[in-house]
């Protein structure tokens, strides 16, 4: 029986990056601390590496008050259309005589 595949999440694969980035130790070391295959810190390495520049790119400045605004105008959008779609209802039940 083949062994389930196991999925790390992403804090998991920013520590281990990180330990590796650090070099303290060697790939084969925290392979083991981590109990990871080496091949895939030095991926994770090699990807936070690449990466850290979109950490203070223009894009990841988006705060949360960005979101919330982001956000809300969207539930505001959805308010409107609700509001007039009640409207559209409330005339035709009228025509209808309901």
């Amino acid at each position: 029986m083949k062994a389930k595949r196991r999925r790390h999440d992403p804090e998991f694969k920013a520590r281990v990056a990180l330990e590796a980035l650090k070099g303290v130790k060697t790939i084969q070391q925290i392979a083991k601390d981590y109990d990871v295959h080496p091949v895939q810190v030095s991926e994770w390495k090699k990807t936070m590496a690449e990466g850290a520049a979109m950490v203070f790119g223009p894009g990841a400045a988006r705060t949360e008050a960005e979101e919330f605004e982001r956000e809300r105008a969207k539930l505001h959008a959805k308010i409107g259309q609700q509001a007039v779609e009640l409207d559209w209802l409330a005339k035709k039940s009228k025509q209808l005589g309901l």
